[in-house]
């Protein structure tokens, strides 16, 4: 594990908190994209099903099972705890635009065609645009909170970092995963937008 990969993993671990802190301390949702959380949950569940069978560190285990409890906590602030704050009119994203051509990449791009390979695909597709419901509400309703616009710019690092990564991993493994490396850049340039904004203003 390298430097890259470490610092990709706390950006991403610092977006969620800030957004958890967010909704917590101002016991509203405003502004956030119930869809894309839901997104980043099944993203999470279905890359993480190897919880149960493989065990590669403690630092992975730990680092996968945070991911998972703070992504179904988010979800259950926004749609059951804060949910007359969740501004459903403009979290008006149709999420069957997203979810079924990743479904169907992931049958037809993967690595191996096994039901936990599958579903990882998935899952690495699925992140490449989970984000575009918040992205579509910031658009939509031409404001963002600082502390929203926070926790898009963690998740755009986050993104950055995993690119250094992979180069690094090439440069020193000869490693390289091209259905990760695809994904994470086309990732990357949904968010090349609002990092413009977030730099500028």
């Amino acid at each position: 594990m390298n430097i890259f990969r470490i610092l990709g993993d706390v950006s991403h671990l610092l977006a969620i908190i800030i957004l958890l802190l967010k909704i917590v301390k101002s016991k509203s949702c405003a502004g956030i994209s119930g869809k894309s959380q839901v997104l980043f949950a099944l993203v999470f569940t279905t890359r993480y099903l190897d919880l149960f069978t493989n065990f590669i560190s403690v630092y992975n285990t730990v680092m996968k099972v945070i991911f998972l409890i703070c992504a179904y906590i988010t979800v259950y602030m926004i749609y059951v705890k804060f949910q007359k704050t969740f501004d459903s009119e403009n979290d008006s994203f149709r999420l069957e635009f997203l979810l079924v051509p990743v479904t169907g990449l992931s049958f037809l791009e993967n690595h191996s065609f096994t039901p936990l390979e599958i579903l990882w695909t998935f899952s690495i597709y699925l992140e490449s645009v989970a984000i575009l419901p918040q992205l579509f509400m910031i658009s939509k309703t031409g404001e963002a909170e600082t502390i929203t616009t926070h926790y898009l710019f963690f998740l755009g690092l986050y993104r950055a970092l995993y690119i250094a990564n992979w180069v690094w991993r090439y440069h020193t493994e000869n490693f390289y995963d091209q259905i990760a490396v695809v994904s994470g850049v086309v990732q990357t340039i949904f968010y090349c937008d609002f990092f413009y904004l977030y730099v500028t203003k």
